[in-house]
């Protein structure tokens, strides 16, 4: 199957090269992408939104035939949705890399802007359980790679408008966060985590990392979405 891999805030492309190969000795096809205005000054980046970081998904799947699967880590849960939410006839499966799909209107954080776009805040930024399992040397080299972002992206917030995305089937792969933990927000239904909440076909499962498996387990990761997909 053709996989469509979004990378996170202050990540691109390259986020997703420890990943691929077990992707493809899967039989898969992925594709991981960089989004428009990634690493690139306020003067080029300043009119960038998440509807532009949604387009460059869908303009993805418009150029495939048959259908895809999306996968999308942290903010990217924002983007994979609302891409699905373009195209749900042409989606096959959506994988949430340690994050949740977003409500109508929602966003995905604010941070600190910095000369007009939003740099890397820095390890400090996150709880203990989500840089638990990242090494010293894998934290320098992860921050030393990291993107500033669009300055409107972790703000603006998602439309959706095509209730089909619900019946999209959907893979949460809980990270930092336990799949218990995860069921136990979907239980209380807080109007945040509606969409999962609303999903037909959802499963929830244990990675038992942090938030940054593409980095700290690789192979787990992609042992997860090929598993994933073959449900």
């Amino acid at each position: 199957m053709d996989i469509i891999l979004v990378p996170g805030l202050w990540l691109d492309a390259s986020s997703w090269d420890a990943v691929l190969p077990a992707l493809q000795k899967a039989g898969h096809r992925p594709r991981a992408l960089t989004m428009p205005g990634v690493g690139e000054p306020a003067s080029a980046s300043g009119d960038i939104g998440m509807a532009d970081w949604v387009d460059a998904v869908v303009a993805e799947i418009d150029g495939i035939e048959g259908p895809v699967a999306l996968v999308g880590h942290s903010g990217a849960g924002n983007v994979v949705y609302g891409a699905a939410d373009a195209r749900p006839d042409r989606v096959a499966h959506i994988v949430y890399v340690d994050t949740f799909p977003p409500a109508d209107g929602g966003s995905i954080w604010e941070f600190p802007i910095v000369d007009g776009v939003i740099p890397f805040p820095g390890w400090d930024s996150f709880d203990e359980p989500e840089i638990a399992d990242l090494d010293h040397h894998t934290r320098g080299r992860v921050a030393a790679g990291a993107k500033s972002v669009p300055r409107r992206v972790p703000t603006d917030p998602i439309h959706l408008s095509d209730e089909r995305r619900r019946g999209i089937p959907s893979t949460m792969l809980a990270g930092a966060m336990s799949a218990a933990d995860v069921r136990g927000i979907v239980e209380a239904a807080p109007p945040w985590a509606a969409e999962i909440g609303a999903a037909e076909k959802l499963e929830i499962v244990d990675l038992h990392t942090g938030h940054w498996p593409q980095f700290s387990q690789p192979e787990l990761l992609a042992a997860a979405i090929v598993t994933a997909l073959s449900d």
